[in-house]
């Protein structure tokens, strides 16, 4: 599966070589957006009579955007990795963030209010994944156990770069291997235990940023899947962020990741993280 990832960049890269060869100006046509942040937290005690434990926690992200324009044809790519480590006293260091999610939307403008649009995502985790709640401790996944690729056909709205919403139908492939097979097997083979599953549907992807303070920025991206036989139950995967710059290189955010897939638990599940730390960006 990492193969079938790396041939997917590899697409998308000669993609924007072939639109950046098609026009002699292409340089005025680029828009790029390289964010890495790093935030850490660290507590250590040495005769400290008061009690204590130490402790290092450390999370980095990658933010990166290439939007290449070249009118008619606009091509979006958008690529986030998150990953950090934490540690507790002499206990081993647990994964406290893990996720890849990679984004290429093609959309055309016909000079109408809605435009029509392809696009492929792929969604997993970057390292293996743990139940830390039992002991032993169980892993529950690793890169591309689960993943999905999904890919839709539709038309897109957007206003600027303030709002998007684009709705189509879809087709969504999962992929497990050894730990995420309960979520691609089909119950009613009872002897075969399938490592992969296909899906048609619709999907439903909004997107928007507010501005509401000085430095202070407001992101929000609702991602909406249901499958033709079963239209009443939806994958929800609804990802908040509220950013503050305090100056060029420091900066605080919170975010909240709300994810709900019926296959992987009948609960809502909620991801929520608050960090001050270092981001640098490059271009």
């Amino acid at each position: 599966m990492q193969k079938l990832f790396f041939i997917l960049i590899l697409l998308m890269f000669i993609s924007l070589q072939i639109f950046a060869q098609s026009d002699s100006t292409q340089a005025s046509r680029w828009s790029k957006s390289v964010v890495l942040g790093f935030n850490i937290s660290q507590i250590a005690f040495q005769n400290w009579t008061q009690g204590g434990e130490n402790s290092i926690s450390w999370t980095g992200i990658s933010l990166i955007d290439l939007v290449y324009n070249a009118n008619p044809w606009i091509l979006k790519n958008n690529l986030k990795l998150a990953y950090g480590r934490t540690k507790l006293g002499a206990a081993n260091y647990k994964t406290n963030d893990n996720e890849l999610y990679f984004e290429t939307v093609l959309s055309y403008d016909v000079g109408w209010p809605l435009n029509p649009f392809f696009s492929n995502t792929v969604r997993t985790v970057l390292g293996n994944g743990y139940d830390y709640s039992k002991t032993p401790f169980v892993q529950t996944s690793k890169f591309f156990d689960p993943g999905y690729i999904t890919q839709s056909l539709g038309f897109k709205y957007s206003k600027e770069k303030v709002f998007s919403s684009r709705l189509g139908i879809a087709i969504q492939e999962a992929f497990a291997d050894q730990f995420a097979t309960l979520y691609v097997d089909d119950p009613n083979t009872i002897y075969k235990i399938e490592k992969y599953k296909i899906d048609t549907g619709i999907e439903s992807v909004t997107e928007g940023a507010y501005e509401f303070l000085e430095n202070m920025l407001f992101t929000s991206k609702l991602r909406l899947f249901s499958r033709f036989n079963s239209l009443d139950v939806w994958d929800v995967r609804w990802d908040n962020t509220i950013s503050a710059q305090i100056n060029k290189y420091f900066t605080t955010n919170l975010n909240v990741l709300l994810i709900y897939e019926k296959r992987q638990s009948i609960k809502t599940q909620i991801k929520e993280a608050l960090q001050l730390g270092i981001t640098y960006r490059i271009m």
